[in-house]
């Protein structure tokens, strides 16, 4: 009995491991990897323009495609910039520009989504039927289109972008939606009385909101690319300000002298897209356990 006794005691006595040890210990490795590849890359975008030793157009070397060096760590572009310093500043509308478009895009798609789960038959069919005649049009054919009929310009850009992948991101909201409006407490919302506006924002938001952020996730990526992308092809930003898609493409030509200065800003858009791709899906995963 004393022996049970004495067991039960120093069994008792053992250190408990804290909750935030556990929760650690059972944390996703790709969580960590999708957070610290995503979060550089946002580190950069807000203080990259503040930690650039040179200015974005400073031409501070005479030699063209310079090989990495103490003063030029990822050496030097096309016309003797500091590839390290324009990277730094590129990053910012890279990341901005996109995550700009994929919050509107998600906002407008969640918002005509709602709007469809919660208006009579008639309305959501031409809603819908709009939105799909815009999804048939292929991304980058849609964003060619427009750049190609108003010109290039950041805001623009953006706005190609948010014509490209709203359609996407209505059609995930409204199923969600539709879904979640023929539970009961929807019913009972109604039969209280309240107003759709109230159903729309109180009752089926909050409860869609998860899917929604995560898709908006997904979105991102998807504009990074159409973005750089298009800067590649020549329709993005213009001089004398760049983004990483354009700084691979004017520095192509070199790629045999001066590779690194085509690779830095292929790899910045490599591993900013597979950062958030792993942040997503973990926390996707996550959310569904």
């Amino acid at each position: 009995m004393s022996t049970n006794n004495a067991s039960s005691s120093r069994a008792s006595d053992a250190p408990a491991f804290p909750p935030w040890r556990s929760r650690l210990a059972h944390t996703p490795a790709k969580l960590w990897v999708g957070l610290s590849l995503f979060g550089f890359w946002l580190f950069i975008a807000v203080f990259g323009a503040w930690l650039a030793p040179h200015g974005m157009g400073a031409m501070v070397s005479n030699q063209v495609f310079a090989s990495p060096s103490l003063a030029f760590p990822l050496g030097t572009d096309h016309l003797g910039r500091d590839v390290l310093s324009r990277m730094l500043i590129a990053t910012r509308y890279t990341v901005a520009m996109a995550l700009a478009a994929a919050v509107l895009s998600s906002a407008i798609g969640a918002t005509f989504g709602l709007t469809a789960a919660l208006v009579p038959r008639f309305v959501d069919i031409g809603i819908s039927q709009i939105m799909d005649a815009l999804i048939s049009i292929p991304s980058k054919m849609m964003a060619l289109l427009i750049v190609a009929v108003f010109g290039s310009s950041i805001p623009l850009l953006i706005v190609a972008a948010v014509a490209t992948y709203a359609p996407g991101a209505y059609r995930i909201a409204r199923s969600l939606a539709m879904n979640q409006a023929a539970m009961e407490y929807v019913a009972i919302a109604r039969c209280r009385g309240e107003s759709r506006v109230h159903i729309a924002l109180v009752e089926l938001l909050p409860n869609i909101f998860g899917p929604v952020l995560t898709d908006m996730g997904m979105r991102f990526v998807f504009i990074v690319l159409l973005l750089s992308a298009l800067s590649f092809l020549g329709l993005g930003i213009q001089p004398p300000i760049a983004d990483l898609g354009s700084m691979v493409r004017e520095n192509i030509s070199g790629l045999n002298q001066g590779s690194l200065a085509v690779l830095a800003p292929a790899i910045g858009i490599g591993t900013l897209t597979v950062g958030a791709n792993l942040l997503i899906d973990a926390l996707s995963s996550k959310h569904d356990d």
